[in-house]
């Protein structure tokens, strides 16, 4: 095809924030874990599938397989949904006292 890009499971955009890499980052309705640091509004990778180590909302058991969201005013991976974008499902489960967990992005638009 000539008019395809590319497969989109990358993307550069310009960070919305400094990042470092391996932090989540969302831009409009596209959420992506950063491939290297960038500056606010400097372009930079972002990976849209895969499992991925993630900071969590503090005090939330996750069950494997669960929907997950990422709340952007706090930058954790959450089970709520409110005004939260859906990022992917827990790839594994996570205790409440856990920071992190692992997360499975799907690379959907919500």
């Amino acid at each position: 095809m000539r008019n395809s890009l590319y497969s989109g499971n990358n993307v550069t955009l310009p960070a919305p924030y400094a990042l470092t890499s391996g932090q989540v980052a969302q831009v409009g309705s596209i959420i992506g874990v950063a491939q290297g640091a960038a500056v606010i509004s400097a372009d930079v990778v972002l990976v849209r599938q895969g499992v991925f180590t993630l900071t969590k909302t503090a005090a939330q058991a996750w069950t494997l397989g669960q929907n997950l969201y990422w709340d952007n005013a706090t930058r954790a991976v959450t089970t709520t949904v409110g005004t939260n974008k859906m990022i992917g499902a827990a790839f594994a489960a996570a205790l409440a006292a856990d920071t992190v967990g692992q997360v499975l992005l799907d690379g959907a638009i919500r």
